[in-house]
């Protein structure tokens, strides 16, 4: 049997580790190991793990020097890091999938899947006509360039049956999008469902009586989000690094799961402007809606159903009509998951 990727990656790993055994040194003995790591948004509360994991030393204790700078879509994530911008992203594993399929020897791998429910959305006002998806032809619709529903808006209007020919998108600063929707500049606008939400509410709405969600995943599109990816040249160099980053940002998010506040409090050392009780709401949000999907209680949080993936490389896949359909292991590897004792298995 030919060896898949997947199996060149675990052997490149454990030759990595048994070379540092053989050494008599441990792993990043040397130099520490800079890796430039882009995030999805802007600094907010579901951003406390990566800094709480900074702040208690994880990266450093491992040999690493984890640079982080704000994302501006969790699209462009995986474009920055396949370009070779950074070494690392927390970006959207569809987006991957469009790439993979597309340019493969460009793509980069996910290395931890953290939102594994799908939080893609288009929001509109609830005071207006529009109650499903059909209702959203004829209608002005925008949000950022990298949004990642706006990525995915192709494939949902295909499943979901929608006539584009008279719908308007406009892209705008993601600053720009709940103003641009209280102010009925457009009908509707693209986000995942939690970042439209908060933003909102620091906007002075009331999203919960302001704001209809016309989400994806109630059109059949049971997609992964965001995860942990990185550079396929890096995964196979450096597997060490690799997988000291993943451990630092599991015992990170361990660390937020047992206190919030302190999750809080690092990213407001970030960004001290920050509403520390709107974005504990917001952190709190993400973990039951976008990270909570009961497949984490059997395989753990960063894992994936194999079946459930390749049932979601197939939507984005034919919905988006692209040219070849990449496999699992192109798109995720569990060769750099943390320890078995370490791994998270109950969110909230």
């Amino acid at each position: 049997m030919r060896p898949t990727r997947r199996d060149f990656l675990k052997t490149s790993a454990a030759a990595g580790a048994l070379g540092a055994a053989g050494l008599g040194l441990p792993a990043f003995a040397q130099d520490p190991t800079t890796l430039k790591l882009i995030l999805n948004w802007r600094y907010q509360g579901p951003q406390a793990w990566f800094f709480l994991a900074q702040d208690k030393g994880y990266f450093k204790e491992a040999g690493l020097d984890v640079v982080m700078d704000q994302g501006n879509g969790s699209g462009a994530a995986v474009g920055q890091v396949a370009a070779g911008a950074y070494d690392v992203g927390f970006g959207d594993v569809n987006a991957l999938i469009q790439l993979a399929a597309t340019k493969p020897e460009e793509a980069p791998i996910c290395v931890y899947q953290m939102y594994n429910t799908p939080p893609f959305t288009v929001g509109v006002l609830a005071s207006s006509e529009i109650q499903s998806a059909k209702d959203l032809e004829g209608h002005k619709l925008g949000g950022a360039a990298n949004d990642g529903a706006l990525k995915l808006w192709p494939a949902f209007t295909n499943i979901a049956g929608i006539d584009t020919a008279g719908i308007e998108i406009l892209n705008f600063a993601p600053n720009l999008r709940e103003q641009m929707l209280k102010s009925g500049q457009v009908d509707g606008v693209f986000g995942y469902v939690n970042t439209i939400r908060f933003s909102a509410k620091l906007a002075g709405m009331d999203p919960d009586t302001e704001i209809r969600f016309i989400n994806y995943g109630d059109y059949g599109m049971d997609l992964y989000s965001n995860g942990i990816i990185v550079s396929k040249a890096l995964a196979e160099s450096n597997p060490d690094a690799v997988r000291a980053l993943v451990r630092g940002i599991n015992k990170g998010i361990a660390d937020t799961l047992k206190d919030f506040d302190a999750g809080i409090d690092a990213v407001a050392s970030r960004e001290p402007l920050i509403n520390k009780a709107v974005e504990k709401e917001r952190l709190i949000a993400t973990l039951e809606d976008e990270m909570a999907h009961d497949e984490v209680k059997v395989v753990s949080l960063g894992n994936i159903d194999p079946e459930r993936m390749k049932k979601a490389i197939d939507i984005v896949v034919q919905a988006n009509e692209l040219p070849r359909t990449p496999s699992v292991d192109e798109i995720f590897t569990d060769a750099f998951l943390p320890p078995e004792d370490e791994r998270i298995y109950e969110l909230i």
